[in-house]
């Protein structure tokens, strides 16, 4: 006979939240036209392919179109500025990234507080970076690697994407902790990679999608994931704060806020279906496959973590004097 409470706890609860979010949605009459999802950078990068294959779901579950729009520049912050400005309605919503808690401390001009301009609806994944250096560094653990700058001080370069990006960052959290000092050298996007492996750099953290593909063909080495945790993709590649640097943690974030002031009963069906979407064999094997960890939580958590992240890069870009841009 069929006992309810047979049922896990977690199944239950997602059925509660979604008949209070489907009655919710009933009494407000949303969403009853299009919703937006904003992306802060060009077609192709994670931001963009995880907006579109939760979008895609989201509209099935909502009844409505999910259209996603792209608006790059300025590490997103075009793009988030435009979702701030938007109407709390639940219709223009925005697939963010770190840069929603590095950009106020970067740009002079960005005025955005990242919990009280933006309505945290759930995070949807995370993707480690990869600590990686050339063949020729004469390092292989992060031990090792720590050893190497210490005897040659502030010689080792560390390439990254731009400054503040999420590998940058990475690598001067690890500076900090470790009291080493690399040598930074910003690039443009994917360019950091291509010089790592043309042997003009040392060091970089890139995303683990983005050098997975050199590290198995030996054209980068490997030392460590930036994650609390090892990656399935690199089982055999420690994780940083595993044993060498306990503590250690940087990961790129991915999830889904909206403007200011959404009301509860919209934010609560949203949260319970990307929760739900997350959830789903097919989505979670599809964001795997670009490596990154799917994930959600409630919007109070989401906001909790927003702040947190946001306080503790600003501790690290300070003592770090990365410079600040208009």
């Amino acid at each position: 006979m069929f006992n309810i409470r047979r049922l896990p706890i977690t199944v239950l609860a997602i059925a509660v939240l979604a008949q209070l979010a489907t009655a919710a949605t009933a009494q407000t009459g949303y969403p009853a036209k299009p919703v937006r999802i904003l992306v802060g950078f060009v077609p192709g990068g994670f931001t963009d392919t995880s907006a579109r294959i939760v979008g895609q779901k989201l509209g099935e579950a909502l009844g409505q179109q999910v259209t996603i729009e792209n608006r790059p520049g300025a590490n997103g912050l075009i793009a988030g500025d435009l979702t701030a400005k938007s109407a709390p309605d639940g219709y223009t919503l925005f697939m963010t990234s770190p840069g929603l808690t590095t950009n106020p401390i970067l740009y002079t001009r960005l005025r955005h507080d990242p919990v009280k301009d933006f309505t945290a609806i759930s995070q949807i994944a995370e993707i480690p970076n990869l600590l990686v250096v050339h063949p020729s560094v004469p390092a292989k653990t992060v031990g090792e690697l720590f050893a190497l700058a210490r005897s040659r001080p502030a010689t080792l370069t560390q390439s990254s994407a731009g400054t503040g990006s999420p590998g940058h960052l990475s690598g001067e959290l690890l500076q900090l902790m470790m009291k080493v000092k690399f040598i930074h050298v910003p690039y443009k996007g994917a360019q950091s990679v291509i010089d790592l492996i043309g042997g003009h750099v040392d060091l970089s953290f890139p995303s683990i999608s983005s050098s997975i593909a050199f590290v198995k063909e030996g054209k980068l080495r490997a030392l460590g994931v930036t994650s609390a945790r090892r990656s399935p993709l690199l089982p055999d590649v420690p994780a940083i704060g595993e044993k060498e640097v306990p503590g250690y943690a940087s990961v790129g974030w991915y999830g889904i806020v909206g403007p200011a002031g959404i009301p509860k009963p919209i934010v609560a069906a949203l949260n319970t279906e990307i929760v739900r979407i997350i959830q789903n064999a097919e989505v979670r094997e599809r964001l795997s496959r670009e490596g990154a960890v799917p994930m959600s939580n409630t919007p109070e958590a989401f906001s909790a973590f927003i702040g947190d992240d946001h306080r503790k890069w600003a501790k690290v870009i300070k003592a770090a004097n990365i410079p600040v841009s208009d």
